[in-house]
């Protein structure tokens, strides 16, 4: 009882702290906010949107149910978790955090997976998008996109690293052993073919779902993206990140790094900019930034655990392996910078590989020219397929009505 209390007063003291920060700064807050916005209407929105819609559509045409149990014959033996796993972990790779996170829910809430599976498929099925690690990070902030290459070896390769090792968590606690045996394609396709039977809903009614569910989200993760672009800067104004930077020196951090890392634990993209801003070495700016991607920083976490809370999916195992693939992947770019990052090519203007210099710029601006409108006109067409919905709701009930009179 006793820390429940402390806890409803720590709570409070912490809002109330950042309330009286929100009118102390208010053109702080008033930028920090228009700079998360400017992010999540110019690329994230825009970029996500397609494979949120993407894969509700897949999972209510069964699909993702047929390519799971095709899957199962290495999903099972690699990460011990059932084949609509793979698509989890294809599409959450793909097209960024938090969209692991949202199948994983989706598939425990259907029962396609059991807790345990669900909080191992959630600890290595969020990571970056290509877009965001060559685009935005190589092209972006270091102006090379041949880092990109490294980044993204040692981003995905950490992740598969936790995956490994996050199909022995708590084994001793499943059932027994299940039947080893594997499907044929005809019998995942009749699994598809079944499960789109089960959904039932017409392809209008679908459609209308998946723009609505994936826009709903999309929403909530905007939300998050202002809230810590603007508490990030509040800390830095009052004081309080500079405060706490004698803490990461104790532990041998280089002296222009501590609010760096502060910013990116609170809010990646804000502090993956600032390192990359420092006087430090190429090597020791890309093993921060390797570690701040891993991590994810306390932004996208909210976003997880806000989309898991709907089930009973656990938000300690998923934390406990940010902290792992930060480790992993710091340890990786290093060795990869030092062994296979060619040292004659370290310098900027000689890159090692371009394999996407081609794409993410054109996509880039793409996002900067045509992200907002498509963001505006995606929301209108979900606030008019709910207002129809609502109109459509009381003849529904009436029609229930008659029949349950007859």
């Amino acid at each position: 009882m006793l820390i429940s209390k402390i806890k409803t007063m720590w709570l409070t003291c912490l809002t109330l702290g950042f309330a009286v920060s929100l009118i102390i700064y208010p053109k702080a807050a008033l930028t920090a906010s228009l700079r998360g916005l400017d992010l999540w209407w110019e690329v994230v929105f825009p970029s996500l949107l397609p494979f949120f819609i993407t894969a509700e559509l897949l999972i209510g045409f069964g699909v993702v149910h047929g390519l799971g149990a095709l899957s199962e014959r290495f999903m099972r033996p690699l990460f011990n978790v059932p084949g609509s796993g793979g698509f989890v972990w294809v599409m959450g790779m793909a097209s960024g955090y938090p969209s692991g996170a949202k199948w994983t829910a989706d598939l425990r809430k259907k029962g396609q997976i059991s807790q345990i599976e669900a909080e191992r498929l959630i600890s290595f099925t969020n990571a970056s998008s290509p877009l965001f690690l060559f685009g935005a990070v190589a092209v972006g902030f270091f102006h090379n996109a041949s880092l990109g290459v490294i980044l993204a070896i040692a981003h995905y390769g950490g992740n598969f690293i936790v995956g490994i090792a996050m199909r022995f968590y708590k084994r001793k606690e499943e059932s027994p052993i299940r039947d080893q045996t594997y499907p044929t394609f005809r019998e995942a396709f009749m699994t598809m073919h079944q499960s789109r039977l089960d959904d039932g809903r017409s392809i209008g009614k679908l459609m209308g779902d998946a723009v609505s569910r994936s826009v709903d989200t999309l929403l909530m993760v905007g939300g998050f993206i202002m809230l810590f672009s603007v508490l990030t800067e509040l800390l830095k104004r009052t004081g309080i990140l500079p405060a706490l930077s004698p803490l990461f020196h104790m532990i041998g951090l280089p002296e222009s790094f501590p609010i760096p890392l502060m910013a990116g634990m609170l809010e990646m993209t804000t502090g993956i900019g600032a390192v990359t801003q420092t006087h430090e070495s190429l090597l020791a700016q890309l093993m921060l930034v390797s570690f701040i991607l891993g991590f994810h920083g306390f932004s996208i976490q909210a976003q997880i655990a806000s989309i898991i809370a709907e089930t009973d999916i656990r938000f300690k195992p998923y934390a406990l392996s940010r902290l792992t693939h930060g480790a992993i992947a710091t340890l990786m770019i290093a060795f990869l910078y030092i062994y296979v990052y060619s040292p004659s090519e370290k310098a900027d203007s000689l890159p090692i590989w371009n394999p996407t210099e081609q794409l993410t710029i054109p996509l880039l601006e793409f996002f900067h020219h045509y992200g907002p409108p498509i963001t505006i006109v995606m929301i209108m067409f979900t606030m008019f397929v709910k207002w129809q919905s609502d109109r459509n709701k009381p003849n529904e009930d009436e029609n229930d009505h008659y029949e349950h009179i007859s």
